[in-house]
This record gives C-alpha cells, structure tokens and sequence, in this order.
C-alpha cells in the first residue's frame, strides 16, 4: 500500500512539473525525465549547477532536492510557509495547481526582486524548510538507502538505490534525537565519530503502520549485533565486535577492550541491514542441506536468489567470454566470485541463480553441477557446540519468539535466549548453583515482550545473517524496501529504475 501512495505522489509531482515547465517556457516532456528535470528547475531558478550535482549524494541529496523544487515553486510567486509545505508534503496536488490554474504564472527572476526579502533570505529560508521537511519526511514516511554488499544478489546489486517505506510497518519514534540531519551513525568524511548524542534517549514507540511484516518481505533493520563495534575502519559491522571477542579473545571482553577502540552504539544507530524476512514470530524455521523449510514446508526462493555450485567440467574449461556474457563474471576481476577449485579436469565453485545453474547444466564441457554446501566446521548461532552442531546449510530447528509467548528457559537452550533476555529486553540474568534469576527472581519461565524476527540474504552463501547473530527484535526494523529508484555500475542500470521489490 505504502509503495502505491509514493508512485501516486510521484506521479502527480510530474504531471504538476509539466504544466510549470510550459509555464516557465520549457518543453514540459522534460518533466518526466528523472534528474533532467531538475537540471532544468536549477537552471530556471537561476541558481548555480553545482547544486544539480549535490543532489545525486545518498541521503543528502532528498535535502537539496526538495530545496531545488522549493526554489523552483518561489519563482511561481509562492513564498509563505503553508505554500512550501503543501509543494513537499502534498506535491501531487499543489504541483498540478501550479502547473494548469490560470491564475498562477512563471515570474521569474522578476518577481523573486519584487518580494521583500533578498533573494539570498529566501534562499536561506528555503533551505532552513527544506532540512525540516526531509528530516520528517526521512523518519516518518520514506528513507533512502544504497545497497552496499552482495548478501541480497541478484534481487538486489550493490549500488541499487532503494526508498524503504516507514508507513508500512509503523515509524518509529527516533529513540536518539539529537543527531547530524541526513546522514546515519557517523559524520560525512570521518568513519570512526558519532554523527549523535547520546544526551537524550526515547523509549522505543512505534507508531501504526499499513501492515505487519509478512514473511518474505524485504526488510531494512537496524544491526542487533551491532550494538558494541570495534571503532577503526575495516571493522564495524564488516568484521563484527562479538565475532572477534568469541573466535580471538575467547570472551575476555577486558583484554579485547586494551587491544581496540570501541563504540557503543544505540540501538537505531547501530548499521542498516537489509534482508529477507524469511521467517515471523512464531514460525518453526530449518535449513535442510542447504534449502530452507518454514514449518515443515520448503520456502520461497526469489527469482535472483543466489548459491555456490561446484560446476565440474568434462575436460575442456569454460571460456572467459562465457563466464562474463552469461554468469556476469569477469575472471579478471578479483572481486568476481569465481573460484577455480584446482582439480583436474577443471571444476569451479560458482555462485548463480538456480536458473543460471541450469543453463550451466545444459553446456556440452559440464561433467557435473551440484550445489556446494557450508560444513559444520562453520559455527553458526547460537555459537553453543555442546548442545547444538548446526551450520549455514544444516540449521535448526528453531523456534522463533513471539510476543506474550512463554518459554522454558534451561542450560540446553539459555545461548538462545540469552541475548534477547538481557540485551533487547533489558532485564538481568544470573546463574547461580543451575538456577536462573531474572531481574533478581528464580524462575525456568520467560515471557517474551516483542515479537522477533528471522532474515537471511538470497544470496545465502554471501549473507551475514540470522543464522549468525540470531533474532532480530521489532524494535530494530526500520521499513520495508519498497522500490529501485535509481542503479549505478560504472554509468546508470537503466532496466532496473522505478522496479519494485519482490
């Protein structure tokens, strides 16, 4: 629903700059040319290029071009707040008044010298609006987010330029207001310091959404496990502060603490993950060799969803020519995830779609193709060996929490539990003589207080996700990834503007 009230709204913002561009004397099909049009709004406004360009930064970018579009309206005669506000918040109907009333006409740079204020006030003033009005617009409604690794391919590619609907499932209340506008965890230019302060902290408040989340949705979350990082570049959420304090310092939490810088992040500014919902409070979820099954039944897999095969070749090696104008890998390129195993004949671990495998298949020189599966020697979730031996392609069962829900809680399944308890539902834990007190209470029972939440990438042998760090709270979930506005590969991804996502 959220998706349809954007596509709605964006539509009417061009129908309405259609009519002000034939207003304003130019060809109004430039209108509907995404970026050309507000080339041509900077150029009409009178304002300098470099602004056209500032627009194009993630994040940033929503300001300065609401900015434009704000600057652009002023040259119609509109410069009251009111005016402002409904060109932002209600563009596909106040853009089409100003496109095709009668009463309104192109003044351009004239009537900006007939106002009052300077020219450069109404500037200031404009971009002052502009800061408010993307700030809601950011927390409440829509956000925009570049997809930064390959966890999610080929649904989604690195580059893709998404808008993730807050409506969908409900905004929530920034729970750490005082923060640099437009921009995450850290300041433009300088990776390792807080874009925050932390002097004020909400109470998690979710506002009502349009829906719940539903399983197979693609969501935008904020890192559970991103809470503590190692704050020096090359670390973060990359190279995990837990991963680390497990697998090097074996939970010595002080001797890691002398060795890194660390941060402490709140919970809405740990990193944005997106993923699969694949599983929803309630839900019993396995991975069976390699393939997932959602109470008792195989799940979806998406179209673009991606794994590793071992291609075995009958003698003759496939040519590098295949490899890039069929598979998209350039054996050139290093980052290209194609790995020749080294035997002989020659066999290749190769990560495709299912549909790409197929086409492997039915190549002359393909002895063999079978899917690659991730050993148990991998330790997945919840990193307890004595009581559960899974890893990425054998995982579970496992029980997914669900709000008012309550579970024994034992030595054989506490690791589960754990985390949840103290950390996303703020009690205390203790042990003591095989008896578990919470909140200074014994007891063997937990009631939940949220509902939680399973993701995993469709590229399930480059994803960082649940089967490593677990559940994901309701309180992490930001929005739901509603569209590709934009794709960017060393020159624009045209086929993939203004797709949604499935």
């Amino acid at each position: 629903m959220g998706w349809i009230i954007f596509i709605l709204g964006a539509l009417g913002w061009h129908i309405g700059l259609y009519g002000m561009f034939k207003k304003a004397g130019v060809e109004g099909w430039k209108a509907f040319v995404p970026f050309y049009n507000t080339w041509y709004m900077v150029q009409k406004s009178g304002i300098g290029r470099t602004w056209f360009w500032l627009q194009l930064i993630p994040i940033a970018g929503q300001f300065v071009t609401i900015w434009i579009t704000i600057i652009f309206v002023m040259h119609f005669g509109k410069f009251t707040v009111l005016q402002h506000a409904a060109a932002v918040f209600l563009p596909f109907v106040y853009l089409p008044y100003l496109g095709f009333s009668k009463e309104v006409k192109w003044g351009g740079a004239e009537i900006m010298k007939l106002y009052k204020k300077s020219a450069s006030r109404e500037w200031v003033d404009a971009a002052v609006f502009a800061v408010v009005a993307a700030t809601l617009i950011r927390t409440f409604i829509f956000e925009a987010y570049t997809i930064p690794t390959e966890s999610m391919e080929k649904t989604l590619l690195i580059n893709d330029f998404l808008f993730v609907n807050k409506l969908s499932y409900g905004p929530r209340l920034p729970q750490t207001p005082i923060s640099f506008p437009f921009v995450h965890n850290t300041l433009p230019g300088m990776p390792t310091t807080p874009s925050y302060l932390t002097w004020i902290q909400v109470p998690y408040t979710r506002l009502p959404g349009t829906s719940d989340i539903k399983r197979n949705d693609v969501v935008v979350f904020n890192f559970p496990a991103g809470d503590t990082i190692i704050n020096i570049e090359g670390y973060g959420s990359a190279r995990p502060y837990y991963d680390i304090l497990r697998e090097q310092y074996k939970g010595n939490r002080d001797a890691l603490k002398a060795d890194y810088p660390l941060l402490v992040h709140p919970m809405d500014k740990t990193d944005n993950y997106i993923k699969r919902c694949v599983g929803v409070p309630g839900d019993n979820i396995e991975v069976r060799d390699g393939s997932l099954v959602v109470n008792g039944k195989t799940a979806y897999v998406a179209s673009g969803a991606q794994t590793d095969y071992i291609v075995q070749s009958n003698g003759t090696a496939f040519t590098a020519d295949f490899f890039k104008d069929s598979l998209g890998i350039d054996v050139d390129n290093p980052g290209d995830a194609l790995q020749n195993i080294g035997s002989t004949p020659p066999a290749y671990l190769l990560n495709m779609t299912a549909s790409e495998a197929a086409m492997v298949k039915r190549q002359k020189n393909c002895a063999s193709i079978q899917p690659y599966l991730f050993d148990s020697s991998i330790t997945v979730f919840p990193y307890d060996e004595k009581n559960y031996h899974w890893s990425p392609d054998h995982f579970g069962p496992l029980h997914i929490p669900k709000q008012g829900e309550t579970t024994t809680i034992s030595p054989a399944n506490i690791e589960i539990y754990r985390r949840l308890i103290t950390v996303y539902e703020h009690n205390t834990l203790e042990e003591k003589n095989g008896k578990y007190f919470i909140n200074g209470k014994e007891t063997n029972t937990y009631t939940f207080k949220y509902n939680y939440y399973w993701m995993m990438g469709d590229n399930r042998h480059r994803s960082q996700d649940s089967r490593f760090w677990g559940f994901v709270p309701e309180t992490n979930i930001v929005g739901k990834a509603s569209l590709i506005w934009f794709s960017w590969n060393g020159g624009p991804r045209w086929s993939r503007l203004f797709q949604s996502i499935k």
